[in-house]
């Protein structure tokens, strides 16, 4: 009888644990996937950067082609 009660009180401390690690890892995965979706809101990727400094580079070759023609004009 003594027995039983010992592996009962066993067992159900197990099944507390194992159901409370089951529950942190649920948690832990939700945790994971809300924080990949913020990281991609702040990162860009290689392509859009690549456009934004082709963006600013053909910016910056426009202003150097009207500083020639204003030299020119001058000088």
């Amino acid at each position: 009888m003594i027995w039983n009660v010992v592996l009962t009180g066993a067992l159900a401390l197990v099944s507390w644990f194992a159901r409370t690690m089951w529950a942190e890892v649920q948690r832990l995965s939700i945790l994971l996937n809300r924080t990949r979706e913020e990281i991609a809101k702040e990162y860009v990727t290689k392509i859009e950067v690549h456009n934004d400094i082709n963006r600013v580079i053909d910016r910056l070759e426009a202003l150097d082609a009207k500083l020639d023609r204003l030299m020119e004009r001058k000088g």
